[in-house]
């Protein structure tokens, strides 16, 4: 049997009403009501039941202890792109449903149809669905990238019934969707992208994910503000969420991995944009420091850890009298309302007077940091551009710093000295309470340090 419903939803959150409202009670945003009419088919209640793949029939589930449930590893499918691989946590699980965000113009199209000609090339079949680029188009940005195999189909297609049918047709073992916010079910009437359309075409995505093991990737648009655009539900239905960041004026691209249901999460592959597509970055704390100024004030390196692999970033500072009431206080790559409490943390703890400064800070190409071992560099930043002191260009500065002005333990101490070493540190400044438990590499000095004071004071001299 099947009924109408008709409701309002918000466009932003999803959030469900009978009646339209102004003000989103879920979200909070205004005028994102909506009317939409659903079809909603009557299920049969009471029983948990799942799709068999090879009958297309449903089978009934029962409970059974957790001890009699026999789990193996994930088989992986390996790209030859490592970057993906890490940022996958070890490539490409079959069954699988991915979800890759980024701005437009950033590179998804590019590096999926990168992936697709790779795997066509170790015999896997793969089907690319394009619901925003004709078929001409597709082979246009392929025959570009030096894309050419007979296992690759190519499909432009933007209703849910028809692409079922083209992935029944070609049976292939991964499918890219590109995107999900062009995709639409017949039977739903609201627009596609909308709330119900984007929930409703996920589903249906992962079903068949689930059901014949055919590992799928989406392409999602991202808001202004870089968030997946359509409801949060989407990021919780999806195995693994990929955003794909950097700005379109520089080569550099950045793919994180901020939900993985079958590997770590923070994992970060970096790329470069070439005219013959994406190429991987081996070795991105050579890229980040390769421009360094020499002698420059203001300026420090940090050991970074994203997801499992340590990073040497460059965090450069300025500070400048300010011609306004209030000072100003601007940063790009570090969370802004860190520069503002470390600047407070120095003026009263170590007595520089910054309340009359403008601040300016920014993480050198392009990288966003987010975790607090970095507030040791950024303070080490703020004072060196302050009192016009350079630091020691073979200085790694690692620590978090607390409201007390100590300097506090962090993770992984150990593979963070050792990337610093490889790239020829000679000096890293660290916690003191980071000492014990493990051995420094030969030819490195390592300082341990408890309060921002003392860390100033073997970083500037003073």
């Amino acid at each position: 049997m099947v009924k109408k419903k008709t409701s309002f939803v918000c466009q932003s959150c999803g959030y469900e009403s009978a009646k339209w409202m102004g003000k989103c009670p879920g979200c909070g945003e205004w005028n994102k009501m909506v009317e939409e009419v659903e079809i909603v088919k009557s299920a049969r209640r009471g029983a948990f039941t799942h799709s068999d793949a090879a009958s297309g029939t449903s089978v009934r589930q029962k409970a059974e202890p957790i001890t009699k449930v026999k789990a193996s590893q994930e088989p992986r499918i390996k790209t030859d792109l490592r970057e993906l691989n890490r940022a996958l946590g070890g490539g490409i699980v079959p069954g699988s449903l991915v979800l890759i965000g980024g701005d437009p113009g950033i590179g998804k199209s590019t590096l999926l149809l990168q992936v697709s000609s790779q795997l066509a090339g170790k015999e896997q079949k793969v089907l690319y669905i394009s619901g925003e680029e004709s078929v001409k188009q597709t082979k246009l940005r392929a025959d570009r990238l030096g894309v050419a195999s007979d296992l690759l189909y190519v499909f432009s297609e933007t209703d849910m019934d028809f692409i079922q049918q083209g992935i029944d047709e070609v049976q292939p073992d991964l499918v890219i969707i590109d995107s999900i916010q062009t995709v639409f079910q017949s039977e739903v009437t609201s627009a596609p992208g909308s709330v119900s359309q984007v929930r409703e075409c996920t589903a249906t995505l992962m079903r068949i994910a689930k059901t014949r093991g055919i590992a799928i990737f989406i392409v999602g648009h991202v808001t202004k503000e870089g968030a997946i655009a359509g409801p949060r539900l989407l990021e919780h239905m999806v195995d693994t969420v990929l955003y794909f960041e950097g700005e379109r004026h520089h080569t550099y691209r950045i793919l994180r991995a901020v939900k993985n249901r079958f590997g770590s999460t923070n994992e970060m592959g970096i790329f470069e944009m070439k005219e013959g597509g994406l190429e991987e970055v081996e070795n991105p704390s050579e890229i980040f420091l390769e421009e360094r100024s020499q002698g420059a004030a203001g300026s420090t390196v940090v050991a970074s850890m994203e997801g499992t692999r340590p990073v040497l970033v460059e965090i450069q500072a300025l500070i400048s009298p300010t011609s306004f009431g209030n000072p100003r206080r601007m940063a790009t790559g570090i969370d802004h309302n860190r520069v503002p409490l470390l600047m407070a943390v120095l003026e009263k703890r170590v007595g520089l007077l910054l309340q009359n400064q403008d601040a300016y800070l920014k993480v050198a190409g392009g990288v966003k940091l987010d975790e607090p071992a970095i507030d040791l560099a950024v303070a080490v930043s703020i004072a060196s551009s302050f009192r016009d002191k350079p630091t020691r260009q073979t200085d790694c500065i690692i620590g978090e710093v607390g409201l007390t002005g100590e300097v506090r333990r962090v993770s992984r101490i150990e593979q963070r000295v050792q990337e610093a070493v490889k790239l020829g540190f000679e000096r890293v400044i660290l916690p003191a309470n980071n000492l014990g438990g493990w051995t420094a590499p030969k030819g490195v000095e390592i300082i341990g340090v408890s309060t921002v004071s003392e860390a100033l004071r073997h970083a500037l001299g003073g």
